[in-house]
């Protein structure tokens, strides 16, 4: 009598218990760490007097330097991560190119543009700052989701590149577009965007270009001095906590900076939030569904995925307060947009790896630190 096998779906329960058990406590609990910063934050700047003000006056330009801060020791990790000597195995891939330039530049601002005018007809100031949001591609951020679903790396680092060169040369042109040409053309409210190249390119130059040295930096000298498999294997999961703990620290700070904001507009909040929700949701899942059909791998379709759904939210709050000030409700839409999106895109990431069992037959549990 043959022995009874156990089923697909036990064996991997099995692997994935089997991971997860593996897990620090701060990847294990993730999304609890990432409610309990937002609540600190609300405290801290409810709480404490001044300290509002004084992470605003700390500023580079229009840069927040304690927010600048928190994104960089965020995004150096998986930088360092990268393979730049195989970047161009990925960008030989012309599917994921092609189809990530077209879900960012092209269905990325539209969708966002049509969901502002659905959810926001009577709230020009909230809807001029979602379309901001919406053209404000994601640089930053979208490297912590794919790390964190077990995205390719290099694949991300390669497209958050082009979205860089994209966004210097096309956010200025896509803005007039979706606030003044279009909004003609259909006979509604028109809004200006005067927004100088050089706020376009300090921003990248700032949340790209800093880390993105320091990565290719690490990975050329560390693998030098002392071999990939010692950068690979004690390095790497030396640092890779740090992602999370620079996350953990903005969240803290951008809750901090408008939960005050927040606590008197929760019905203004709650508007600007749903058409957020919805733009997520459908980026990720209409890229992902895509990403499937055209035969990427998983770890390919993840990264196109998480960049498509992103957006370059310190962009989009710069431009907002240097166009229309800080307590415009323009200014308030581009902040709602990041503290939207961390628990959206947070979720999205148990999504993806649910996802990656289901429809790739593999099984894993959120990376950090090196852990697949």
């Amino acid at each position: 009598m043959d022995p009874v096998q156990p089923s697909s779906a036990a064996v991997a329960g099995a692997r994935d218990a089997a991971v997860l058990d593996k897990l620090s406590l701060l990847d294990r609990f993730l999304p609890v760490w990432i409610g309990a910063a937002m609540v600190a934050g609300m405290l801290l700047g409810r709480l404490v007097p001044g300290v509002g003000d004084a992470l605003e006056a700390l500023k580079i330009d229009t840069v927040s330097l304690p927010i600048a801060i928190g994104l960089l020791v965020m995004m150096y990790p998986p930088l360092a991560k990268v393979r730049y000597g195989e970047l161009g195995r990925v960008a030989a891939d012309k599917k994921l190119l092609v189809t990530s330039l077209v879900l960012n530049w092209l269905v990325g601002p539209a969708l966002m543009f049509v969901l502002a005018w659905t959810f926001l007809p009577d709230l020009p100031e909230y809807r001029t700052g979602l379309i901001i949001v919406g053209l404000a591609r994601c640089i930053a951020m979208v490297l912590i989701w794919n790390d964190l679903a077990c995205g390719d790396t290099d694949a991300a680092a390669f497209l958050v590149a082009i979205n860089s060169v994209f966004q210097i040369v096309a956010y200025s042109l896509l803005g007039y577009f979706y606030l003044s040409v279009l909004p003609g053309w259909l006979g509604w409210e028109q809004q200006a965007l005067d927004v100088s190249l050089w706020q376009i390119t300090q921003a990248v130059l700032v949340f790209l270009g800093i880390p993105l040295l320091a990565g290719y930096l690490t990975r050329t000298l560390g693998e030098k001095r002392r071999g990939r498999a010692w950068y690979e294997g004690t390095f790497l999961p030396r640092i890779g906590p740090w992602a999370l703990y620079g996350l953990l620290a903005t969240v803290v700070m951008l809750f901090a900076l408008q939960g005050e904001q927040i606590i008197a507009r929760p019905f203004d909040v709650g508007r600007i939030a749903l058409p957020l929700l919805v733009y997520f949701a459908l980026m990720f899942g209409v890229s992902f569904l895509i990403g499937k059909r055209i035969g990427l791998g998983y770890e390919r379709n993840a990264t196109l995925s998480f960049t498509a759904a992103g957006n370059n939210f310190e962009l989009a709050i710069a431009v907002a307060i240097g166009v229309f000030g800080a307590t415009s409700g323009q200014a308030l839409a581009g902040v709602v947009g990041p503290l939207i999106e961390v628990p959206a895109l947070v979720g999205l990431v148990y999504v993806a790896l649910w996802a990656r069992r289901r429809w790739y037959g593999e099984s894993a549990q959120p990376r950090a630190g090196g852990r697949a």
